[in-house]
């Protein structure tokens, strides 16, 4: 029997089996421009039912202040991060330019920063005319932002790296701060639209390619206290947790789910110790899954056979039920279109039992 898109998600992630394996779309700004220019549009929504994406993201729109920009043409992000713009040969990055609260050598000037994040700054009454219909068909999500990531964005990666060992109050102010921000945003959100809501995306990489980037113990004494807290108010609205890092997170997974999340992404396949069957054999009753599409050989440099192939495996060692088949992270520029199509139309094809 066909289900909707919705009714997939919501039976894929209740640990039951689909009539298919449901699909989500995730791409950089150019491999979208290549969609629009294989299907002939220039509509996002045609170009996800297209690829049989059953998951749309909403997100309120920024009315706050005009960011800054400066006359060397870097900029200031919503979140306060200095960013610059970086063409690699395949597409166009933001990077960092400089790092605010380089110089701030005690937690109390913390309170001196004038561009904390601020959640008035967004359109919460327009949300819910914005996502209109959609949760009616689609499987809706509410994506938010790192609390690591940004903290060191703001502060310097290699500097706060050091504060987390030597001064781990001013690690904690500045990711304190931010869960402040995602809080308060999250629950205006859901005040406002939370019946059209499903889902909450949150992320932090905390593990690079061949292991994590710091301990464990220090995870749990200063990262994981800001996860909980959002966690929390997530699942307070009746909405499940989709919490994304990249890299070698093996060690830290049963962890996280007990940290309260429910999906975990992106599963990176090439990273270390990201043996899927082995993750599903141990976490796949109390985890849901979502994308496992390698994007770092396979996509770019693979045949479409060997893309088929991969979403066959994928699906056969983290389905058939709890797994949300995507890419391991947004799609690259470099990833040729007949591999983007290979990967979704062998996913809807592929039966599932």
């Amino acid at each position: 029997m066909s289900m909707t898109p919705r009714e997939r998600v919501l039976t894929a992630l209740d640990h039951k089996i689909p009539d298919r394996i449901p699909l989500d779309f995730w791409a950089v700004p150019e491999v979208w421009e290549k969609m629009y220019e294989h299907f002939g549009t220039r509509d996002p929504e045609a170009v996800q039912q297209a690829l049989h994406s059953d998951i749309r993201a909403f997100a309120p729109d920024y009315i706050g202040p005009a960011l800054r920009q400066m006359p060397d043409g870097t900029y200031y992000d919503r979140l306060g991060t200095h960013r610059r713009k970086v063409n690699n040969g395949f597409c166009t990055y933001e990077e960092y330019a400089s790092f605010p609260l380089a110089d701030i050598e005690d937690a109390s000037e913390l309170d001196d920063y004038e561009w904390w994040p601020n959640p008035d700054h967004y359109d919460y009454e327009g949300l819910s005319k914005k996502i209109g219909d959609a949760h009616d068909t689609y499987y809706v999500k509410l994506e938010t932002g790192g609390i690591f990531e940004f903290a060191w964005g703001l502060r310097g990666m290699e500097q706060f790296m050091v504060d987390m060992l030597t001064d781990p109050d001013i690690a904690s102010g500045i990711m304190n701060r931010l869960t402040d921000f995602y809080c308060e945003y999250i629950r205006r959100c859901m005040e406002a639209a939370g019946d059209k809501y499903d889902l909450v995306y949150t992320y932090d990489d905390v593990a690079a390619q061949n292991g994590l980037l710091f301990s464990k113990e220090l995870w749990r004494e200063l990262v994981r206290p800001c996860h909980v807290r959002l966690n929390e108010l997530i699942h307070s609205y009746g909405k499940k947790v989709m919490y994304h890092s990249c890299g070698a997170v093996y060690p830290l997974i049963g962890e996280l789910a007990d940290a309260g999340i429910d999906i975990l992404n992106p599963l990176q396949p090439l990273a270390a110790g990201m043996d899927f069957a082995k993750i599903k054999a141990e976490y796949g009753k109390r985890l849901s899954f979502h994308g496992g599409i390698d994007i770092q050989q396979l996509l770019p440099h693979g045949t479409p056979d060997e893309v088929r192939a991969a979403v066959r495996s994928a699906i056969d060692r983290l389905g058939p039920d709890g797994y949300i088949l995507a890419s391991a992270h947004h799609i690259q520029a470099d990833a040729p279109t007949e591999n983007i199509l290979a990967m979704y139309d062998e996913a809807v094809k592929y039966p599932l039992g």
